[in-house]
């Protein structure tokens, strides 16, 4: 076969108890050099009703097992194209998610060689998490991570809650017409930091085969929602391709010395030699399906959860010791393969500092959370910590919070004169946060969670009713939480999670929620006085720019300032525009060093100066140095680099002079872009005697020129000049007609190609050539 040819075929094959009709597939062939690599899928347009329980065999002679058929059509064909793509590309472990149909949330639906619950953390996604599969489909690029390091690097918020070494893929499942969702592959510990082009190949197909699959089984247009919980590919416990008699591989295990067990993928214990209950202290009836840390107290902590997490995703064997009370330790060494771990257990008579594992100090089996619950809250408290603003914190408990505790509604709330401020909601109505609002303290539960402190919990709209009779029908929920958000012990808001079905509230979930609540409550108090500062900078910065630029006749002008400073809008860049006489105006573009409220304050002064000289038509130089002894005399620490233009529209010329400003560009009307030579001036604040040289330029109808700061250019170890260039390029290449238009356009250019570093000022003045 050729290697660059590729073909696709539908063939029959019998069923293996050849009791039933023989079963569609899609075979799909594609050469690599010598070798033709060979896909066996189900083919999706005729694929036949299965079974609720149901085991598959991917065309590599491993056996999946699904235990129950998805409710939703479009997914079931998708476990053994997820088998498939994890076999061909080498990964120890995958899973799919799909967007739901509100195209703002990635659901996790399967997970092939690892269990469902590693992933608690992110079962459900926001789209616009920064996370590897969520990156995937709004990127719609393959995402990969080669190691741990490039995983906290790039996601830190994923490292925290998968904090084991491994390379990971991400891939948009997607074709010509629409998304559907993203691929995740994990790979062990010893895979190459890079992806191999065989690798790539077969992740590639793998995500058409599955949107393809998706789309031939989608009834309509928008797929249905996927289900809540995924569903996990397993591997039967006896493989065929082994050939060992079971009885020969116990009799192995009984001959070696300690104790044996073997775990599967989730934890449970599938297999006790003879010798470990002894060792352990449970007989074989109570270790057998249990989890370790669950039928021995004395191994409840989650470290030891946590190393049989790690050799499951690393496939590294690991170890660790415990105490078996009163006075024995014991060693448990983890082999890892893609089907469950083996273990051994060994009495250790003395603790050496050598040996590897954690010792514990004491235990507190009640107090203590499970490893996967203890990730869940690491990782939304990197969210949190992630938050600017209170509408930040909204948004992350809105995204992140209500997916991983399966809520459908939060409400925040404070108060203020006794009565309820809504601050943020999601999953209500407008008429029902109407009630809410501005009602009194004393009759809502959230003036009761605010009084004590104390998170409330009602199971049932009938719970509610006894104390709050009219409160279940302004929502129309089923079950609530009430958390009270407390910082220093002083109330400061109420977090309500709100259930469409009623639910029971144990006591793990209430303590993972009111630990919640404390996290947020510190991101919502540190949010509120960020949101003060803001509000006070950006009352600042509004005074001192233009509010508009005044209409001149002949000319047409579009400005845009960005604040390096995120969420802050203050810096000390500044732009404006004085109108002179009838024929004459003149522009400024200034940069005061810094971007905070002293830079803010000097950009006033500069701006005031400028605009003071400029109306008295004195000509460019004149306005930079009389602007200049000015700065100079307030003895500040602060310079300022500043181009003054002054426009002749009656002759059509330019007048300029620049006090260390980056040079202007000019579009002529037939689209030629230059970078125009103005000599530079000292900045202003420096030397009170500075000069400044005029540039005469011609200004032709349909000429349009562009004013600017270095932080649209600026970009470290890039040569300014370069930068510069590429601005030119991108402005002659620009096709929009609207001054409005370009100047977003160049922005955005702009943005892409370089990170931001400083305030960044865009201001296009274009000769109309009307009449004056």
């Amino acid at each position: 076969m050729n290697a660059a040819r590729e073909a696709e075929f539908v063939c029959r094959c019998a069923a293996p108890d050849r009791r039933h009709t023989a079963a569609p597939f899609a075979i799909r062939c594609f050469g690599s050099g010598h070798n033709i690599d060979v896909w066996a899928l189900p083919d999706a347009g005729c694929h036949r009703r299965r079974p609720k329980t149901r085991t598959k065999a991917s065309p590599g002679g491993r056996r999946f097992m699904t235990d129950e058929t998805s409710a939703t059509g479009n997914i079931e064909p998708l476990d053994t194209a997820l088998a498939e793509v994890v076999r061909r590309s080498g990964a120890s472990a995958g899973g799919i998610y799909l967007l739901a149909s509100d195209g703002t949330t990635l659901d996790l639906v399967v997970t092939c060689g690892i269990p469902t619950a590693f992933g608690a953390p992110w079962t459900g996604l926001a789209l616009s998490t920064p996370m590897p599969a969520a990156d995937a489909v709004r990127k719609q690029r393959l995402i990969w991570v080669g190691n741990q390091e490039q995983l906290a690097g790039s996601y830190p918020r994923a490292a925290i809650a998968l904090p084991y070494r491994c390379a990971l893929a991400a891939a948009p499942i997607s074709d010509s017409r629409r998304s559907w969702g993203s691929l995740v592959l994990l790979w062990p510990a010893a895979h190459p930091t890079q992806l191999t082009s065989h690798e790539r190949k077969h992740i590639t197909f793998g995500c058409q085969q599955a949107a393809r699959l998706l789309d031939e089984t989608s009834p309509r247009t928008a797929s249905a929602d996927p289900p809540g919980k995924p569903r996990m590919l397993t591997t039967p416990e006896i493989h065929g391709q082994r050939s060992q008699p079971p009885l020969a591989a116990v009799d192995f295990a009984e001959r070696l010395p300690g104790g044996s067990l073997s775990l599967d993928l989730e934890g449970r214990i599938r297999f006790v030699s003879s010798s470990s209950p002894d060792l352990l202290g449970r007989s074989c009836e109570q270790l057998l399906n249990t989890l370790p840390w669950q039928s021995l107290p004395w191994l409840n902590d989650p470290v030891y959860e946590d190393r049989h997490r790690a050799a499951v995703i690393s496939r590294e064997p690991t170890s660790f010791t415990a105490l078996r009370p009163p006075r024995q330790w014991l060693e448990f060494r983890l082999h890892p393969d893609a089907t469950g771990v083996s273990v051994r257990i060994t009495p250790v008579d003395t603790i050496s500092q050598d040996l590897p594992g954690p010792v514990p100090r004491e235990q507190h089996p009640s107090r203590l959370a499970r490893a996967g619950r203890l990730y869940q809250l690491m990782c939304l408290a990197s969210a949190l910590t992630e938050t600017v603003s209170v509408q930040d914190v909204v948004n992350v408990v809105a995204d992140q919070i209500m997916l991983a505790c399966e809520a459908q509604g939060v409400v925040f709330c404070s108060a203020e004169a006794s009565r309820l401020r809504v601050v943020g909601h999601r999953g209500y109505t407008s008429e029902a946060i109407e009630r809410f609002e501005d009602s009194p303290l004393t009759a809502s539960p959230v003036g009761r969670a605010l009084a004590s402190g104390v998170p409330t919990f009602f199971s049932n709209p009938r719970e509610m009713e006894r104390i709050y009779p009219e409160d279940p029908s302004i929502s129309g929920k089923q079950a609530w939480a009430f958390l009270p958000l407390l910082v220093s012990r002083r109330p400061i808001g109420c977090c309500t999670l709100s259930y469409d079905h009623p639910r029971t509230f144990d006591a793990e979930e209430r303590a993972v929620l009111t630990s919640l609540a404390g996290l947020i409550a510190q991101a919502w108090d540190r949010a509120g006085l960020y949101d003060a500062k803001h509000q006070l900078a950006h009352g600042l910065q509004q005074a001192l720019l233009p509010r508009g630029l005044p209409a001149v006749s002949g000319l047409r002008t579009a400005a845009r300032y960005l604040p390096a400073t995120r969420g802050m809008d203050i810096g000390g860049d500044f732009y404006d525009l004085i109108r002179i006489d009838a024929t004459t105006c003149a522009a400024v573009v200034g940069d005061v060093q810094g971007h905070n409220v002293a830079a803010a304050a000097l950009m006033g002064q500069v701006r005031t100066a400028v605009h003071a000289h400029a109306a008295t038509g004195a000509p460019p130089d004149e306005v930079l140095a009389r602007s200049n002894r000015l700065i100079t005399d307030l003895d500040g620490d602060l310079f300022v680099s500043s181009l003054y233009a002054q426009l002749d529209l009656a002759n059509h010329r330019v007048r300029m002079a620049s006090a260390g400003h980056p040079p202007p560009l000019i579009r002529g009307p037939d689209l030629r872009t230059r970078i125009l030579d103005v000599p530079p001036g000292v900045l202003l604040g420096i030397d009170s005697e500075a000069t400044y040289p005029v540039t005469d330029v011609p200004l032709p109808p349909g000429t349009i020129l562009a004013f600017y700061t270095d932080g649209l250019v600026e970009t470290p170890e890039v040569d300014i000049d370069q930068c510069t260039a590429e601005l030119a390029h991108h402005f002659e290449a620009a096709e929009d007609h609207e001054l409005e238009d370009l100047c977003d356009t160049l922005l955005r250019l702009a943005r892409e190609s370089r990170l931001p570093l400083d305030d960044t000022v865009l201001f296009l003045l274009e000769n109309t050539g009307q009449p004056v």
